[in-house]
């Protein structure tokens, strides 16, 4: 299915909302003001430098007077797509707000590097700037935009009238933040999450696919896809030809895929044990249906974090041997510096957070969306705000960001456990957290692993990923891909701009091992592959019967990826 071209950045923030670690709970100005603590540091660091703010004041005033008279050079980015338009530049007065906008823009992000804060302070100050220089911009303003008196002319006034009934609807309902995709732009199971297949396994807490083989052979040793535990699993399944799945199958792989059910209030108390549980029992699962005895393991985001503390407590009790491999893809396990997200996470912030999902016996998702939307204001906020009201125009169809809306809850007890894991840290220290009873040590996991991350992630900062390397006892191989986020995930071959970057060791520097790194062409899924396919056994025919030693309980994509 061709895909329209979407906003630089508008995909990468799609994939944030299994990193519930920041308040869900406070309304969106709210987030937008920085702990007391941290703004008080920034005004001491800037009032011990009278001289630099002197100085920048200055270089401001001089920059205003340029372009009072007509003289500024100031010109946007070329990534910046907010002033595009002709007239930014040909009208005397639209280049002047723009410019204006800019130098004021140069002159916050110059003071927030004088002033030297610590990380977490920075990260924290940067998110206010960027959310309240990007919504001071001209851009977003109705009657200064040329690109909606444009629409108002080529449409007699209609733009006004549908741009009002779209934002109407969308303040109607969480996440209350512009649509980024119509709601009907896709049909699950129709358009995507189309690879074929059937559920073999259910329980409370899952639904366990497996998928059709489309090879004369398959690798004994089975796949387990583990997804995250917001949004549903077809972000390994979108539209043909973009599914990492399909990909998977037409390589000869025998893949299994776990899809997570949209929890409520009765179902408050999951924690990671019940989700730590529930991968064994998929385990089991793909066991009894395939007749392997050991299987190997790719998970995503979340869904890492408890694959890597399952692992641990398998090599705890004397069964790693269960597991060939593992993947983990965009996932955080060590949570010093983990960006932005980690950098929100505060006293204030955790324990709104906890309360409002332990008061309504999970959290939303919706609400998460709107978190994250704010983390991209640019990307994620003012564009569609631009294109939904001021222009009235539907927003393009995407299949990334039709699926980002499909959002889930998760349990209150699932989003205390991950908490208590990152602000503790827990992962990165033996026995500091549990998994079903056994302590985690992730040096004792000595399966092999693949790691994947993208150079551009802005919520999974690579060098965060890379840190898995050196927390796992086996050997790692890692791959950093030139894309953000969600394209490190959705990467299939063919495109001619994808490159990653690999080596052959895995040093503790993430910069070394960057320095160290060779640069291939093409996408990691057929890295990915064959590297898999040396773990998983000899070739053997394909099964005829799905089921094996299960009943087939239905077609995919299955029922609990429809649930509400």
């Amino acid at each position: 299915m061709a895909q329209p071209d979407i906003p630089e950045g508008a995909a990468e923030g799609a994939l944030g909302l299994d990193m519930v670690l920041v308040d869900a709970a406070r309304g969106p100005l709210r987030r937008l003001v920085p702990p007391a603590g941290t703004a008080l540091r920034f005004g001491a660091a800037l009032a011990r430098q009278p001289g630099t703010l002197v100085r920048r004041t200055g270089e401001l005033a001089r920059e205003l007077g340029r372009i009072t008279v007509g003289r500024s050079e100031l010109a946007p980015g070329r990534k910046d797509k907010r002033f595009a338009d002709p007239a930014w530049t040909g009208n005397p007065l639209l280049r002047r707000a723009m410019q204006t906008h800019l130098a004021t823009a140069r002159t916050t992000w110059e003071l927030i590097e004088d002033a030297d804060l610590g990380w977490q302070d920075d990260e924290r100050i940067r998110f206010t700037a960027t959310n309240l220089v990007d919504a001071l911009a001209p851009s977003n303003v109705p009657v200064v935009n040329p690109l909606g008196w444009k629409a108002l002319i080529d449409t007699g006034g209609t733009n006004v009238v549908q741009g009002l009934r779209r934002m109407v609807t969308d303040l109607a309902t969480p996440p209350r933040v512009p649509s980024m995709v119509e709601p009907d732009a896709f049909a699950v199971g129709e358009d995507l999450a189309v690879t074929p297949g059937v559920v073999v396994f259910r329980t409370d807490v899952f639904e366990l696919i497996r998928y059709r083989p489309t090879t004369d052979t398959v690798r004994e040793v089975p796949l387990l896809m583990v997804p995250p535990t917001i949004n549903k699993y077809y972000i390994a399944d979108l539209a043909p030809g973009r599914s990492i799945v399909e990909h998977y199958v037409a390589a000869g792989q025998q893949v299994f895929m776990i899809s997570w059910r949209n929890p409520d209030e009765r179902h408050a108390e999951w924690g990671l044990d019940t989700y730590g549980q529930a991968l064994l029992d998929a385990m089991d699962a793909v066991e009894q249906a395939s007749g392997s005895e050991r299987v190997a393991l790719q998970a995503f985001c979340s869904g890492g974090i408890i694959t890597a503390m399952v692992l641990a407590h398998l090599a705890a009790t004397g069964r790693q041997d269960r597991v060939v491999a593992a993947s983990f893809a965009v996932t955080v396990l060590d949570w010093s510096r983990a960006g932005t997200v980690s950098a929100l996470m505060d006293e204030e912030s955790v324990r709104a957070a906890t309360e409002r999902s332990r008061q309504k016996g999970y959290l939303d998702g919706a609400q998460l969306a709107e978190v994250f939307a704010w983390l991209r204001p640019n990307d994620l906020i003012w564009n569609y705000w631009v294109n939904n009201y001021l222009q009235g125009k539907p927003p393009p169809n995407f299949d990334i960001l039709f699926w980002n809306a499909d959002t889930t809850r998760m349990t209150a007890g699932l989003h205390r456990d991950f908490i208590d894991v990152a602000l503790g840290n827990s992962l990165t220290e033996p026995g500091a957290a549990t998994m079903l009873g056994s302590p985690v040590d992730l040096s004792a996991v000595t399966v092999d692993s693949y790691v994947t991350a993208g150079i551009a992630d802005h919520l999974c900062p690579w060098q965060a990923c890379y840190r898995s390397t050196q927390l796992l006892g086996g050997r790692s191989r890692f791959i950093l891909s030139t894309n953000g986020h969600i394209a490190s995930l959705v990467n299939p071959p063919g495109n001619p701009k994808s490159t990653f970057q690999v080596a052959d060791e895995t040093p503790p520097d993430p910069d070394e091992w960057l320095a160290a790194a060779r640069t291939e062409k093409g996408s990691w899924w057929p890295d990915f592959t064959a590297w898999l396919g040396e773990r998983c056994g000899e070739e053997i025919p394909s099964p005829t019967e799905l089921g094996g030693g299960l009943e087939v309980l239905g077609e995919a994509p299955g029922t609990y990826v429809f649930d509400r």
